[in-house]
């Protein structure tokens, strides 16, 4: 092996090498640190909380003057959402469902008891990311974060009473009493699942609510006064001008932060693009360096064929050169990713405080990928090249 080497090694071409490596550093680091970068930011743009994918939107009817001093209920007729569902942006369309009878919910702390009129929703199961606990004995409900933080921040502040974490909520258990029209009651376990920054409501499991529909208010119906729709493309101009012409309104802003998700995601897989173009250029400029590394080589390799070596022992050494090169590579790419990272982050961390830096499993699987990729078509092609001669 060593006698092979120091015969083949008369016309390696450093410049040639040296440039291989530093196109394919380059390609490499742009590939995984697009990726990262994407998996660091996309929390502060998504709002992914658990519960709800951005792809969701929630809208409901404008509230006029006039329907308010009428009374005339801004609900969604069966018309309305067919004409929704037969929009090309669409995909599902699920409709709010209230309850039409009377929550009361306690809770016990401390010594002190706390309680206050409720009132509950659901939608339909599949459009939320939860999946709820099977207990007949408890009622799941998910909360809105905003109701936590008027808590903690409002109510808890001036009445010195002990301010609650997500974590803590969620060990509580709840007092709920249910009260039809009729006079009927059912009193009932509730207990915090989870909470919602998008979703501005009390929100249970769509067949809970059936049930207690059908068992206490079951000759009360209505029609939905809220929408829960699953689109293609929040980015795509046709849903603002639909809710506009159709006097509808957005209960958040989930329309712009999945406009900004979607053009992130664009903007991540057209750096990534770039990044494995260079890649392969630099894996061309590599196997242009050994053919003409070959070529150069063509008696010598020759002479070391007819004396009795094999096309594999004499293709080794160029291929332990391109191996050794592309490791090089990804370990110099892992090692400039983690150091980029940490300064994009520190500004990242300014804007967004409550900021969680995403995992780097995805970006070193990709750089592994990569090497695992570009290493088996340079084994190939060199001892297809070796076996030509």
């Amino acid at each position: 092996m060593k006698l092979i080497w120091k015969l083949l090694r008369q016309h390696v071409s450093v410049g040639q090498l040296a440039g291989f490596f530093l196109a394919n550093l380059l390609g490499m680091l742009i590939v995984l640190l697009s990726v990262q970068f994407y998996e660091d930011i996309i929390p502060a743009f998504s709002g992914e909380d658990g519960v709800m994918k951005n792809t969701y939107i929630i809208l409901s009817k404008r509230i006029a003057a006039v329907s308010s001093l009428s009374g005339e209920a801004q609900t969604f007729t069966p018309s309305d959402v067919r004409d929704l569902e037969d929009q090309r942006f669409v995909r599902r369309v699920g409709a709010f469902t209230a309850s039409q009878y009377q929550v009361y919910g306690s809770i016990s702390m401390a010594g002190m008891s706390m309680g206050t009129d409720m009132f509950f929703e659901s939608v339909p199961d599949e459009f939320v990311d939860v999946k709820w606990p099977a207990s007949s004995s408890e009622v799941p409900i998910i909360l809105p974060k905003s109701y936590l933080a008027l808590y903690n921040f409002g109510f808890a502040q001036t009445k010195n009473l002990p301010k609650l974490s997500e974590g803590l909520i969620s060990l509580i258990q709840m007092d709920v009493r249910l009260r039809g029209e009729d006079g009927r009651e059912r009193q009932m376990k509730g207990r915090v699942v989870g909470f919602s920054t998008r979703l501005n409501t009390v929100l249970v499991p769509e067949t809970f609510m059936r049930r207690t529909n059908a068992e206490l208010a079951p000759a009360s119906a209505a029609e939905p006064t809220r929408l829960i729709v699953e689109v293609d493309n929040p980015a795509d101009d046709a849903i603002a001008r639909y809710i506009q012409e159709r006097g509808y309104e957005l209960e958040d802003n989930s329309l712009e932060a999945g406009r900004a998700t979607y053009f992130l995601k664009i903007v991540a897989a057209l750096v990534m693009a770039v990044g494995l173009l260079i890649s392969a250029l630099s894996f061309y400029i590599l196997m242009l360096s050994v053919f003409l590394l070959v070529q150069k080589n063509a008696e010598k390799l020759q002479n070391l064929l007819l004396i009795g070596y094999s096309p594999a022992h004499v293709a080794l050494p160029y291929q332990l050169l391109t191996i050794g090169l592309n490791a090089a590579v990804m370990v110099l790419a892992f090692g400039l990713l983690i150091w980029l990272r940490g300064l994009y982050l520190e500004r990242l961390w300014q804007m967004f405080p409550t900021l969680v830096e995403g995992r780097l499993n995805l970006a070193i699987l990709i750089g592994l990928a990569l090497f695992i990729l570009v290493s088996f078509f340079n084994i190939i092609a060199i001892r297809r090249k070796i076996k030509r001669l």
